[in-house]
């Protein structure tokens, strides 16, 4: 049997916005929510059955995830499809929160050569390195959709919202020679284009803020 387990980069905790830091394989865990503090001992569990039953298991980390088809609700897909119908965009607290974004086929060609290549027993970081925080990748989407920022609405924060995260790939480039495939542009727009050319199919899906 061959397991791989996907987790999260929330699993490491949160990094401040003046820090120049990423995490990498060898960074503690310190999760600060329900939800990263699940993902963490999940990864410990897969650790655990290596150790214990040589279970032949991966593990990766990869950041935010996004691209054609994610659930509405998300923040990328939110944004675009709120702005296309002229609804108000919520923005959690400043929107200074900085998030290490990966396109879904690049983080899925990672995933393919981790269950092909990667070293049994080790976790590899997926992150195409790059960052930008919540406020400014809404005005991106916002000003390729040629849309008005004041559809922009700051909402109360999130309980125990990171501030930052930050991978470094390292270990997956030079290992396994991933490498990002899509510029973030470029995926962006591909993500856009496709909730522009099935508006209607997701107007009819409920969108709660996230």
């Amino acid at each position: 049997m061959r397991f791989h387990h996907v987790s999260t980069d929330e699993v490491y905790g949160s990094l401040s916005l003046e820090s120049a830091d990423s995490f990498n394989e060898n960074s503690k865990y310190a999760p600060r929510n329900p939800y990263s503090a699940s993902k963490a001992a999940s990864d410990l569990l897969v650790k655990a059955y290596v150790n214990t039953y040589n279970v032949r298991a991966t593990i990766s980390n990869c950041g935010n995830n996004f691209g054609p088809n994610q659930h509405p609700e998300k923040l990328i897909p939110k944004t675009i499809l709120s702005a296309l119908s002229g609804k108000t965009i919520p923005v959690y607290g400043d929107g200074k929160q900085v998030r290490d974004w990966v396109f879904a086929e690049d983080h899925c060609m990672a995933l393919d050569l981790i269950l092909k290549k990667g070293r049994l027993g080790e976790t590899y970081l997926v992150s195409s390195k790059i960052e930008f925080n919540n406020l400014e990748l809404v005005e991106k989407i916002l000003d390729m959709l040629s849309a008005e920022r004041s559809l922009i609405r700051f909402v109360k924060d999130r309980p125990g919202h990171d501030v930052r995260y930050s991978m470094n790939p390292e270990k997956i480039e030079t290992e396994l020679g991933w490498k990002p495939g899509f510029p973030f542009e470029e995926a962006l727009k591909v993500t856009v284009d496709h909730y522009r050319m099935n508006l209607s199919r997701y107007l009819g899906k409920r969108m709660t803020i996230t």
